[in-house]
């Protein structure tokens, strides 16, 4: 679609109740919500918070409610198998809860999930729909190993929406489509990843040449690969509205893991995935990604072939992918964009997270993303992948204990998906790092304000027409609904 302007217009509501009503400067009192995070208390609606703008008082956050960007497409986290393990761990009624919580209207309330395509580094362990050697007629394909943890998964939060969007990437093909047919690009530990892995040293790939056998026979049997898992998902209830060709497209970790250059991912999509979605009358989109590559020249080179255009309908982009998408949206402005995977710390989970996190909701919304994904949304007390790095969840389940934690990470995002949903907007607004403003499709105006000072502060907002202050919490995440 094409983000262009579009004025909106917005009428009062009658108010009719008995209680006496506040008037400041024709905004009515209960016209503004404000709801309230911080570190020690969570999901607060303050009693007291609206001020009365002094006259001349300089805004501090202006949102132009008449200037209309990019739609919003959902927002949500990762299914993975050891979220799915540590859910097992608690009772029905609680695990129930878990779910209710991400994923109902009165929760998170997530639109928009991805999946493995196959191993994650948050898989039990390596595996694939086919690591039958040379099988290139697919003959061998199967799920049965997803029937039993990511779709089950995955059905339980539809129970709960079941509108909600599922998206799937592939961290490696089947082994034996890799020039070093192993799962992984290097062997050994890993940064802070305290598992290696067997492979011979002789079979790490360091550099970003492109590790897929890119023989005809190979790419065909992956193009019909993919073709089958969107089938054999649809069959099983769980319909995918899009995929992503390779995770983390220029990256040589030590769990699975596969490096395109650009002109052989380009040859790839148009020349096999794309025609093998036609000939199958899929309907599932194919977006480029994830792009974690931050020289915008990686996309340029795909996206600037003429014959790819057709089939890309969208750009994924996480981590290092981040210094791209300013280039990237700039020059193809029509092009859907999303943020894949939230930067997934250290296992802190603390308030340091909420403030890297929202530092990235700020960028890629300011540079033309239309959806965001988490990065688990539910792991145990451990937080470890089975590659030994322990990384952040929404949900910390202590197995042992049965215990149930909601992290600052949690409430950061019920924030946002709490009220932005698909076919919101976004808006334009003043300059800074602390806000994020929405058009929400009932013509309400939601402001979302990062108070990362120490220190209560009072900040004054001109939304369209009308001007009023609000007092916001120290060290805190604010949610501000203007109800008219």
């Amino acid at each position: 679609m094409i983000y262009s302007k579009r004025t909106f217009k917005f009428t009062l509501k009658p108010v009719v109740c008995a209680a006496t009503l506040f008037v400041f400067g024709g905004l009515y009192a209960q016209d503004v919500d404000l709801i309230s995070t911080t570190a020690s208390s969570r999901w607060e609606t303050p009693k007291r918070f609206l001020k009365k703008n002094k006259d001349n008082v300089t805004a501090d956050i202006v949102v132009y409610t008449d200037s209309v960007l990019q739609e919003i497409d959902g927002i949500g986290g990762a299914f993975n198998e050891l979220g799915w393990d540590a859910l097992n761990a608690l009772p029905k009624a609680a695990s129930q809860q878990v779910f209710n919580d991400l994923f109902s209207e009165e929760g998170l309330n997530f639109s928009m999930c991805r999946i493995p395509l196959g191993a994650s580094d948050y898989a039990l362990s390596y595996y694939s729909s086919n690591d039958v050697a040379e099988d290139f007629e697919m003959r061998d394909f199967n799920i049965d190993r997803d029937r039993y943890i990511l779709i089950p998964y995955i059905k339980e939060a539809l129970k709960v929406n079941p509108d909600l969007q599922i998206w799937a990437s592939p961290w490696s093909p089947p082994a034996w489509m890799k020039v070093n047919e192993h799962y992984a690009m290097r062997s050994g530990d890993f940064e802070n990843a305290k598992a290696g892995n067997k492979m011979n040293p002789g079979a790490e790939i360091k550099n970003n040449a492109t590790a897929f056998k890119m023989q005809e026979g190979y790419l065909k049997a992956y193009a019909l690969y993919f073709s089958k898992f969107v089938q054999a998902y649809k069959k099983a209830g769980v319909p995918l509205f899009a995929i992503m060709p390779q995770n983390e497209i220029a990256f040589q970790p030590n769990w699975p893991s596969c490096t395109w250059r650009p002109e052989d991912m380009a040859y790839f999509i148009n020349g096999f995935l794309g025609p093998q979605f036609e000939s199958d009358n899929l309907d599932t989109e194919i977006w480029l990604g994830t792009v974690n590559s931050g020289d915008p020249d990686y996309v340029k080179t795909i996206l600037e072939d003429k014959k790819e255009a057709n089939y890309i309908k969208g750009v994924g982009f996480q981590w290092g992918g981040a210094k791209a998408i300013p280039t990237v949206h700039e020059t193809f402005p029509d092009m859907k964009l999303m943020q894949t995977e939230n930067k997934c710390g250290e296992h802190e989970n603390d308030w340091t997270s909420v403030q890297r996190s929202w530092k990235d909701l700020v960028h890629y919304f300011n540079n033309g993303a239309g959806s965001y994904m988490y990065w688990n949304m539910v792991l145990d007390e451990t937080g470890s992948s089975a590659w030994g790095w322990p990384q952040n969840s929404m949900v910390v389940i202590d197995k042992n204990t049965k215990k149930v934690t909601y992290t600052d990470e949690f409430y950061l995002f019920k924030h946002v998906s709490h009220f932005v949903q698909p076919g919101d907007h976004y808006l334009k607004s003043s300059s800074g790092n602390h806000h994020l403003a929405f058009l929400l499709k009932d013509g309400r105006v939601m402001v979302l304000v990062n108070n990362p000072e120490p220190t209560t502060q009072t900040l004054n907002f001109k939304i369209g027409t009308e001007s009023f202050g609000v007092t916001v919490a120290a060290t805190s995440i604010n949610t501000i609904v203007l109800n008219k």
